[in-house]
């Protein structure tokens, strides 16, 4: 068979680790022919061959005789516009990008059938963790009923960070400083990275397509260090969760910070670490853990995306229906209070929280701090979202609190 010509679109972080695995540990019938970039005269290394073509006119590379484009530049608009070009052009695609996936996955997936072309994206979630071809080939046979994980290296590190003790703007900073988080954090830290990987895995695993804007996004700013005193106290930590559920037929979401029983795989995880747990109905817990962030795993994924297109190997394509967000997690919650001490206030407090039928099960108060800036913190009973909701919109306007409730899920371990 003829080697199979591959052209890489964006030679960023990702991009440059591709090439460099193609150069330095040739894969046999692939070969890398073209490298896409605007300004690509300041993105040229003298480590890659010099019979690869330097571009930065894409329309070059869609006439070239390339087999594959690997699309690794990010965004949605200008990605969007080189994968529908290049799979209407006949030609396969391998790429990392989870929120064009997320958006656009199922019409671009139709697209490549149309036209007998490849669209894989296994690093598009959890980088190099073959999470992807771990649920559509090895759980194929299971009917998944949740699933939860740790999805954002960025805000893993940040969170495993604080657990020691710092606080989030600083550990923020050095974040940036190592490259692992963007000069504007925002898709990490506030849950919107995480989402679109989540609708990823629920089209996949729980066949289940939604867009991500139906997925409530919870950011991670508002946690600080004492939540995570607190948390030690009630036998957990803090981590970014993304969880999904099927219950009784209906559909429920959410990402943001959670407190984690210590005893959870989804604990364990630290830096820039990614975690995956599935329950099958049949199968139990599959967890997928290790490195899914940086340019060399996620580099791991994209090769490996490539060896299957040059073997003929075809995605196994598991049927997926449109679906809304139906139900709310019933969860246990953490709500940590900031106010200025005086009588009657937990007093208060109980009384707006049993208005919506919530029960209180514990009241955690550390000695040390002012009366006139105390944190303290309320544990209630399995309750509904919507109802705390409108419990802590009742409890804030009360002039004791000093800033808003922070309230984060208690993560319960599946009954599977």
């Amino acid at each position: 068979m003829a080697a199979l010509k591959v052209a890489i679109l964006g030679f960023g972080t990702v991009g440059s680790s591709v090439a460099r695995i193609l150069t330095e540990s040739p894969v046999d019938g692939i070969v890398l022919t073209h490298i896409f970039n605007r300004n690509v005269a300041r993105k040229r290394v003298d480590w890659v061959p010099s019979s690869v073509i330097w571009t930065e006119d894409f329309e070059s590379v869609l006439a070239s005789d390339v087999d594959v484009m690997i699309e690794l530049a990010g965004g949605r608009q200008h990605a969007a516009e080189w994968v529908r070009g290049s799979l209407n052009a006949g030609k396969s695609v391998a790429t990392a990008n989870k929120q064009l996936i997320a958006y656009e996955g199922v019409e671009l997936s139709k697209l490549a059938d149309e036209h007998n072309a490849h669209l894989l994206y296994g690093a598009a979630v959890a980088g190099g963790i073959p999470v992807i071809p771990g649920i559509l080939q090895g759980l194929a046979g299971d009917r998944i009923e949740r699933i939860e994980g740790i999805l954002n290296g960025t805000c893993n590190f940040i969170l495993s960070r604080m657990e020691k003790g710092e606080e989030y703007a600083p550990v923020l900073a050095e974040a940036q400083k190592l490259g692992y988080a963007e000069a504007n954090p925002t898709e990490d830290v506030d849950g919107l990275d995480a989402r679109a990987k989540l609708t990823i895995l629920m089209r996949l695993a729980m066949r289940s397509q939604v867009a991500p804007d139906q997925i409530e996004a919870r950011t991670i700013r508002t946690v600080s260090a004492v939540d995570f005193s607190y948390a030690r106290d009630l036998n957990c930590t803090i981590r970014q969760i993304a969880r999904a559920e099927r219950t009784n037929g209906n559909l429920a979401a959410t990402v943001g910070p959670m407190l984690v029983p210590h005893n959870s795989p989804l604990a364990w995880s630290r830096g820039t670490e990614n975690m995956v747990i599935a329950t099958g109905h049949y199968g139990g817990n599959v967890v997928f853990s290790g490195h899914g962030a940086g340019g060399h795993p996620t580099a791991v994924a994209v090769v490996s995306d490539l060896v299957s297109i040059s073997q003929e190997s075809r995605q196994v394509g598991l049927p997926s229906t449109k679906a809304e967000i139906t139900a709310e997690l019933e969860a246990p919650h953490y709500i940590r209070f900031l106010v200025r001490d005086r009588p009657g206030i937990v007093a208060h407090i109980a009384q707006s929280l049993a208005k919506e039928g919530i029960n209180l099960n514990a009241i955690l108060q550390k000695p040390g701090y002012p009366a006139e800036r105390l944190p303290f913190v309320v544990t209630v009973e399995p309750s509904h979202r919507s109802a705390l909701k409108r419990a802590l919109a009742e409890i804030s306007k009360q002039d004791f609190l000093l800033e808003p409730p922070l309230d984060l899920q208690i993560l319960v371990d599946s009954k599977n």
